[in-house]
């Protein structure tokens, strides 16, 4: 397959990029920086320089045509303020899904969070990311020219992977290793009949390749 992930540079997007490349995926991960370059070819990512706070739907469609799969891994990160809340976790979102769209690829999974909701209440910056996140969610899911996944984490950690995962459409609040999220994400991508589904994952004790077979249809 070929599969092009928005936000190629991120802790997530940087593993699954390997394990693609290493499975015999093509893969493109869009950037801001030319300086991320060398770290996407490192993980067998093709750099695709592509600013999705700044592109036209028709520039991010021309990087998606051809592709199998799109991937949205992008965020604005820790430190970052309520406007790009709106403008990465939201907005970058339904222009990625909008490209997607245009190009043809039916496959789209984003990666979202445990919590995401667009009527979440709260004036802190983590509720704004919230709120954004699950915008971002209910655009993606009213569209039915995408085979859409979403797949929500809980707490992200930099243990390593352990292949065990809880998936489910409800999996109560846990930590999940990044390694074990690229894991789960490069199981989806080959689980079409998961297109649908929103998925909350934590750490379990369900191989991840089961896990995905389980939930595919439900």
């Amino acid at each position: 397959m070929r599969i092009v992930i928005a936000g190629g540079h991120g802790q997530i997007a940087l593993r699954l990029e390997r394990l693609l490349a290493a499975r015999g995926d093509e893969v493109a991960g869009l950037i801001r920086s030319a300086g991320q370059e060398s770290d996407l070819r490192e993980a067998g990512a093709e750099p695709v320089l592509c600013d999705l706070e700044s592109a036209s739907v028709d520039e991010v469609a021309g990087h998606l045509r051809g592709a199998d799969a799109a991937v949205f891994a992008a965020g604005a990160g820790p430190g970052s303020d309520v406007g790009r809340k709106n403008t990465v976790d939201r907005g970058a979102a339904v222009l990625f899904a909008d490209a997607a769209e245009r190009a043809g690829v039916r496959r789209y999974i984003v990666v979202s969070s445990m919590g995401a909701d667009p009527a979440h209440q709260g004036d802190e910056i983590f509720d704004a990311y919230l709120r954004a996140k699950g915008e971002a969610d209910a655009s993606v899911r009213a569209r039915g020219a995408l085979d859409w996944t979403i797949l929500r984490p809980g707490m992200l950690t930099d243990d390593a992977g352990t292949g065990l995962v809880r998936l489910e459409a409800s999996t109560g609040r846990g930590p999940i290793p990044r390694d074990d999220v690229a894991a789960v994400l490069a199981e989806l991508l080959e689980t079409p009949a998961t297109a649908g589904l929103t998925l909350e994952l934590v750490s379990g004790s369900v191989p991840v390749s089961v896990a995905a077979k389980s939930v595919a249809g439900n």
